[in-house]
């Protein structure tokens, strides 16, 4: 898997899940303290996120960052 389809992937599973719980982009922004431009980024796989970056996002999603790697 290249670091390009991984942070793809990485980014559309974080919008299924936010969808799943009923959250906007916006909210899990602000909930995350970022720029709703940075989230967009990052579901879009445009950016490659740090690992506290994805903690503050499963974090946000009361999920497990294990989770955010689930892509079945």
């Amino acid at each position: 898997m290249s670091d390009n389809s991984l942070q793809i992937n990485v980014g559309k599973n974080i919008q299924k899940l936010r969808e799943l719980k009923g959250i906007s982009q916006q909210d899990l922004a602000a909930k995350c303290n970022f720029e709703k431009s940075n989230m967009s980024r990052l579901e879009a796989g445009r950016v490659n996120p740090t690992l506290s970056t994805l903690e503050k996002v499963a974090n946000a999603l009361e999920i497990t960052l294990v989770e955010l790697f689930n892509f079945s």
